[in-house]
């Protein structure tokens, strides 16, 4: 009696817990702004900037990312976010967990040595670049980053911590954007918290 009992408990908390999960992902759904044609004409711009302008909204956020990042196996060593928005999230998490935050970013904004990556975007291509020694060899890493969309900017994030030796062992971003299927060009790992 008592195993069905403490079965009808552990039911009843997950499902709470998942209505709770659902109700944090309304919120946030309804702080992004949505804007037609921008930055080109039949792009629909998801704006992660409406969560930040809501306190309580931006606090569910914090909320479902350390949930995210506390389920980790293996549990990540450093916080590795990107350029430029990245770096709204990846230092918040870094802190929360007492581990080190490392930028990735543009090519020429970094002081010192340097490692860098090249990636091709859809007209053209880019740099990535890290500090020389940011990272160990061997260092489970965590990645930040927004918004996953193609895919390119974060496939070669997870190149360049490979190629400092550290390993990647999730890549966590805000908003993925399904049907540009740029979780395919990644072979690690792949949390989002909203998906349109």
């Amino acid at each position: 009696m008592r195993v069905h009992a403490d079965a009808i408990q552990s039911d009843i908390s997950k499902n709470i817990s998942s209505n709770m999960e659902e109700d944090k992902i309304a919120i946030l759904k309804n702080a992004i702004g949505s804007y037609p044609d921008f930055p080109k004409k039949g792009v629909l711009f998801r704006d992660v900037f409406g969560v930040l302008l809501q306190p309580a909204a931006f606090a569910t956020l914090r909320d479902v990312l350390l949930a995210r990042v506390r389920h980790l196996e293996p549990a990540p060593e450093a916080v590795v976010a990107l350029d430029a928005r990245g770096f709204l999230f990846g230092p918040l998490l870094a802190l929360e967990f007492g581990l080190p935050f490392v930028p990735i970013r543009k090519r020429g904004k970094l002081p010192g040595a340097v490692k860098s990556v090249t990636y091709q975007l859809e007209y053209g291509q880019d740099t990535f670049e890290i500090q020389d020694g940011a990272l160990a060899k061997g260092q489970n890493v965590l990645i930040v980053d927004d918004l996953l969309a193609t895919g390119g900017t974060m496939a070669a994030a997870c190149q360049l911590v490979s190629d400092v030796g550290a390993s990647v062992v999730s890549c966590l971003v805000v908003i993925e954007l399904r049907e540009l299927r740029g979780r395919d060009k990644i072979a690690a790992p792949v949390h989002t918290v909203l998906q349109y």
